[in-house]
Formats: structure tokens, sequence, C-alpha cells
């Protein structure tokens, strides 16, 4: 049944007029708002029913809220390439350190020292350095007591050519394991790693810290235990034929290190890192563009693509000579530029002949 209102107008209509075709008009405009009115009562039946909002809940204090803990079985976000990324971004190798470096720190873990030690990730990793370190380079340590089982001490070691570093990584886990106190190492790595991709952000993560002389200086004011190669990127980028001879110890910035902080300096020989990437040839054109300072040649790189940098599994054998002291020496003998020589040049004769002295007890690059 029509609504009251349109029967009056209808009954209005109809006495009023006297004409057939103004009754059939207003019948037509009646039926017209008629259905108007019933179109508009089908649109207000499918709105939803209106709910009152409940009262604002008071936030909580910062202090109320529990902390919320990470969890380990949720896989850490890989780095995305943003849509805005050109061509010459995209192949450049500080694009993808950005990109890497970004999804770390998401999934870092909240307690991450000032050089970038992430212990929750290096202790995902550890199985992995237990594996290297143990059973596929089958590191031998010897002479481990020889570092104090506290305070500030610096170890210098000789630096394994080829591709990647792999010999700070694995004196820092070879120290931890056999040092009688498992002392914890940091060890300097040169300024080139970092333009690799991936490769320094994931060396800070294990306990690897930018080398200059800010950084060694504010560890061993903290009594840390630090190891460096005084060789660089030349003992790095040494060829197959010059393996364990030593280059030369830069300008000295290690025993100036160690007068100006009265560090102990422990001399350490590696033997076995070096045939791991025999590095047979390096081009050095165009490396200054990459950012690095060779390109290198060895008999699985890059003629196997990245599974070239993977290294032999040579036998390691770590020896850690008598700690050396110069207390006698004050501060100020840091800018003693001769002394400096003298003192330098007697650490490396020191390596060198501990070097030559395993070499000559080796039996096999493979067995030991």
């Amino acid at each position: 049944m029509p609504p009251a209102s349109v029967r009056d107008e209808a009954d209005a209509a109809g006495a009023g007029a006297t004409n057939p075709a103004e009754i059939e008009q207003q019948i037509r405009d009646l039926e017209a708002r008629l259905d108007l009115m019933i179109g508009r009562g089908r649109e207000r039946a499918d709105e939803p029913a209106y709910v009152p909002k409940p009262p604002p809940v008071p936030a909580a204090r910062k202090s109320d809220v529990p902390k919320a803990k990470p969890r380990s079985d949720v896989p850490a976000p890989r780095a995305s390439v943003p849509e805005s990324a050109t061509a010459s971004e995209v192949l450049s190798p500080e694009f993808y350190a950005k990109q890497w470096g970004r999804a770390g720190l998401r999934s870092r873990s909240e307690e991450v020292d000032e050089f970038g030690l992430d212990p929750a990730f290096e202790a995902k990793l550890l199985p992995v350095l237990d594996f290297m370190t143990k059973r596929y380079f089958r590191v031998e340590v010897e002479g481990a007591d020889h570092i104090p089982t506290e305070g500030r001490c610096l170890v210098v070691a000789n630096h394994a050519g080829g591709p990647l570093p792999y010999d700070g990584a694995m004196l820092r886990a070879a120290v931890r394991r056999d040092h009688p106190a498992h002392r914890e190492l940091r060890w300097l790595a040169e300024d080139f790693v970092y333009y690799l991709p991936f490769v320094g952000t994931l060396m800070n993560r294990l306990g690897a810290v930018r080398a200059c002389q800010e950084n060694a200086e504010r560890l061993l004011n903290k009594g840390a235990l630090v190891a460096v190669f005084p060789e660089g990127a030349k003992g790095i980028g040494k060829l197959y034929r010059d393996r364990y001879k030593l280059q030369r110890f830069g300008r000295g910035g290690f025993i100036r290190l160690c007068l100006r902080t009265r560090t102990p300096l422990v001399p350490c020989a590696i033997v076995g890192a070096e045939e791991a990437n025999p590095m047979l040839y390096r081009f050095e054109y165009m490396t200054k563009t990459l950012g690095i300072p060779y390109f290198p040649i060895t008999p699985t790189f890059p003629a196997l693509g990245p599974l070239g940098l993977m290294p032999a599994p040579t036998k390691w054998r770590i020896r850690f000579g008598e700690p050396l002291t110069w207390s006698n020496y004050g501060p100020e003998a840091a800018d003693d530029e001769i002394l400096v020589g003298r003192l330098s040049e007697r650490v490396r004769a020191s390596i060198q002949s501990m070097l030559d002295r395993m070499l000559s007890e080796r039996r096999s690059v493979w067995l030991g």
C-alpha cells in the first residue's frame, strides 16, 4: 500500500481534475514519485547498520609494554631493488653494498657494538666457521698461550694471498677455540674490502674492524686483543710465486701504536692460507673505477664464477711467537722514525723466520 501522503495527493488530484488527459498526467507523476521513494528505501536498507564506536582505551605507558623478543625462525628480509634505480646504479658494487646493509640492519640484533660486531649473526654462522676451522682447513694452533689471558695485545701476522682474505676470520675462530682464556680477537681489514659487495658488511658483523690508527687505538684502550696484517693489500695481492715472502710492512704504523699505548706485541705466522686461493695473475686496469686494487686470476676464478672464490682445503698451521714488549721506551718514541723502522724490521724478520721454519717442517700442502 502506498504511503498516506501519496494517497492524499492522489485523492486531491482526482477531485480537482476534470480532463482525462490531466488525470492521466497526474497519475504518471504520482507513480514516478512512488518509484523514487521505493528506490531510496532500498538504498537505506543496503547500508550497514550504525555501530557506535567503543570508548578510547588509554595509551599504555612505555614501561608497561613488554619488550618483543626477536624470533629466530623468521628469515632475514632480502634486499630488494627499488624501481627508481638506474642501470648504472644497479651495476655498481656500492648499490648492492647499500641494499645488503639495509637488509642487515633490519635483521641485526640489538647488541651491536660501535664497529658493527653482531653477536646474534655470528652465532648463526658459528657452525660454518667451526666446520671451516676444524674440518675444512683443519687449523692447527701452536703457542696460543703466548697471548696474554687479559688486557690489550696486538697480534701481527702475515697476510694470505688470493681474491678474498679468509685468514682474519680463521684467526679469530682459532684463538677463541685454542686460547686458554678463549679470548675474542678483532682483526683490522683493509679499506678495499669494504668496496666489495656484501663482503665488508659481512666481515664487520663477524668481528672485523676497518683498518686505521684511530680504530685500533680505541680497541686497545678498551683492553681488546687486536690482529693486524702490516702487509696490507700488497700481502693479499701476492702472486703464487711470491707466497710466504713478506712484503714491506708499510711505515710501521703498528709499531707506533704499540709504543703509544704500551701494548705487547705477539708475532704470528700462518702457513697453508697462501695456497688456498693461488693467484696466478692480477689485472690492474680499470680497477680504480671498481674500487678494488686489482682483479685476481686464479685456477678457478673467474672461470667458475663466484664458485671459484671457494678456497681449496689446504692444511693450515698458525704459530704464535714469544711476546715482544718495549716498556723501556716512552710514548714519545712513536715519533722517532728511525726507531720505528728498526723495530718494524725486527718484527718482520721474526715472522719471516717462523714462516721459513714452518715450511721446512711441512711435508704436504694438503696434509701438513
